[in-house]
C-alpha cells in the first residue's frame, strides 16, 4: 500500500499548541503523472480525476478527517469550516471544532495558517496577491475572533522575493493600502518591481497585532519558483498541481 512518506511532507516549525496540528505537502508522493506529477490535489487544473482522488486518499490517512476543500477566488472570505456544505467559494477557513480539517491549496500564491495560543481556534488563508491586498488575512483573524496578541502565524510556501515580478500597479495599490508595503518592492526595470509576499504578509499582521510570524523566507527557503523539486509554481509552468496547507485541532 502506497504511503506518504515524512520527507514528503513539510511539517510547520512554529510554538503552536500541543493539540494544534499542520502540514504542508509538497509536489512529491503521489500517483500523477507531468505535469502534475506527483501529488497534485487540485481538481481543477485538468488533472486525471482518478489521481487526484487517489492523492487526496494519501493525504486523507494522516489527517483525521477529509479536509474541507475550498473553491478559492482570489477573495477575503473566511467560511467556518465545521459549518460548511458542498464547496464554499472562499479562500479561508477557521474551526473551533476537533478534527475539522481546515484546508487551503496553493502554487505560488501564499498559505497562511494561524492559531491562538491556547489551541482553540485554527485557521488556514490563501494569500494570493489580490486577496493579501483586498485583506483576506484581516477578515480570516476577524473570524477567529480571538484577540490579536494571542495569535501565532505560520508562512507557507510562495513565490519568493527573486522571483515574484508585478507591474507599478500592484505596488501602489499595496501602498495606497499600507504606505510600509513600500518597503517589499525593490526596482526591477522597466516599470516592473520584484515583491517580496512574505514582507507583505508580515506588515499586514503585524498591523494587527500579530507579531509572532514564523516560516516563510526568515526561517526556511519556501520560494515556489525556484525550488522545482519540491514545489508546484503556476508561475513557472503554467500547466502544473497543486500543494494543500492543512490545520487543525486535535
Amino acid at each position: 500500500m502506497m504511503i506518504l512518506n515524512e520527507r514528503d511532507l513539510i511539517i510547520p516549525d512554529w510554538p503552536a499548541p500541543i493539540n494544534v496540528k499542520a502540514l504542508q505537502t509538497t509536489r512529491r508522493g503521489g500517483v500523477s503523472s507531468a505535469p502534475y506529477d506527483t501529488l497534485n490535489l487540485g481538481m481543477h487544473v485538468e488533472d486525471e480525476p482518478l489521481n487526484v482522488a487517489r492523492n487526496r486518499q494519501l493525504l486523507n490517512v494522516i489527517v483525521p478527517t477529509e479536509p474541507v476543500w475550498l473553491n478559492q477566488v482570489h477573495g477575503v472570505k473566511a467560511v467556518d469550516a465545521g459549518n460548511t456544505t458542498c464547496v464554499p467559494d472562499a479562500d479561508a477557513s477557521w474551526s473551533r471544532t476537533r478534527h475539522t480539517v481546515c484546508a487551503v491549496m496553493t502554487a505560488d500564491c501564499l498559505p497562511v495558517l494561524l492559531c491562538d495560543r491556547e489551541g482553540s481556534v485554527v485557521a488556514a488563508a490563501h494569500a494570493g496577491w489580490r486577496g493579501l491586498c483586498d485583506g483576506v488575512i484581516e477578515s480570516t483573524v476577524s473570524a477567529m475572533q480571538v484577540p490579536t496578541e494571542a495569535l501565532i502565524a505560520w508562512l507557507g510556501p510562495a513565490i519568493g522575493p527573486s522571483a515574484f515580478e508585478v507591474g507599478d500597479d500592484v505596488r501602489v495599490e499595496f501602498m495606497r493600502q499600507q504606505q510600509e508595503a513600500e518597503s517589499a518592492f525593490i526596482p526591477a526595470g522597466a516599470g516592473k518591481w520584484l515583491g517580496n509576499m512574505y514582507r507583505l504578509a508580515r506588515l499586514r499582521l503585524e498591523r494587527l497585532g500579530v507579531t509572532a510570524v514564523y516560516g516563510g523566507g526568515f526561517d526556511q527557503d519556501f520560494c515556489t519558483y525556484t525550488d522545482s523539486e519540491r514545489f508546484y509554481s503556476f508561475r513557472r509552468d503554467g500547466r502544473t498541481g497543486r500543494m494543500a496547507t492543512l490545520i487543525w485541532l486535535d
